[in-house]
């Protein structure tokens, strides 16, 4: 039987990817993710490597991008830049400034099933941020991990999430809430170090991460039951009996 283990804090999509993400109280889930999340992304024009897309990986600044949209349309239209411009998404004006930036021509691509590393959603716990933030002696944002759903648990126990890996996770009371596998666990990369509000680096951040769990902080998700996500939904976990009892 699924048991609930705790409730969505917060829901993020990043409708551009590397870009500010945006908040949302609640937001239509499908077979490709959270409607509108990294749906755009820059692709590095004659990048010839097997991931052609801009991140804030090699552009830190990106992340003070943020798109913009009008009323409930989930894509943006427009960017503002972070000295406030707003510029339409494809138009010539934006490329030239992320050009002069991260020093290589760039040409804005939209996708309708995404732009993802791994996997269409990550889910990570209030606790393990909080933990990662003590281990780090930081005041850190969960934004910094780029998550799309955000979960306190009923339980406070940092990096929970790696005991569900091989179960299932719902969202809602009903018998058609929306549901999700749980593949993997997140692997992190520099990014984590990226203030999100700033851009600034704080190495600390991935150091606590490596130091605490192997590098691993948050799991993918992989979408079983289409549905709509809202802030304070109950979640469920669903599995084996062995992973239940490490929950």
């Amino acid at each position: 039987m699924p048991i609930e283990i705790g409730r969505i804090e917060a829901i993020y999509r990043y409708p551009v990817k590397s870009m500010r993400g945006e908040a949302c109280e609640s937001v239509a889930l499908g077979w490709h993710g959270l409607d509108g999340d990294r749906r755009f992304a820059f692709r590095k024009l004659g990048d010839r490597g097997g991931f052609p897309w801009l991140s804030a990986g090699r552009l830190p600044q990106l992340v003070l991008f943020a798109p913009q949209r009008s009323g409930d349309v989930p894509h943006p239209a427009h960017v503002r830049t972070p000295d406030g411009e707003v510029l339409p998404i494809f138009g010539e004006d934006l490329a030239t400034q992320v050009e002069s930036r991260c020093g290589v021509p760039v040409q804005m691509m939209q996708l309708n099933h995404g732009i993802f590393d791994e996997a269409n959603i990550s889910v990570i716990t209030t606790d393990t941020v909080r933990e990662i933030g003590r281990l780090a002696d930081l005041e850190i944002d969960a934004r910094r991990f780029r998550p799309n759903i955000v979960v306190r648990t009923l339980q406070p126990i940092p990096f929970a999430e790696d005991a569900w890996v091989g179960s299932a996770l719902s969202f809602g009371s009903e018998s058609d809430a929306p549901a999700v596998a749980v593949t993997q666990r997140d692997v992190r990369c520099p990014m984590v170090n990226i203030d999100p509000d700033t851009a600034a680096r704080t190495p600390e951040v991935l150091k606590a991460v490596a130091r605490a769990n192997d590098n691993n902080a948050g799991i993918y998700v992989t979408v079983t039951r289409t549905g709509r996500l809202a802030v304070g939904q109950p979640v469920y976990l669903s599995g084996s009996a062995d992973v239940l009892d490490r929950r």
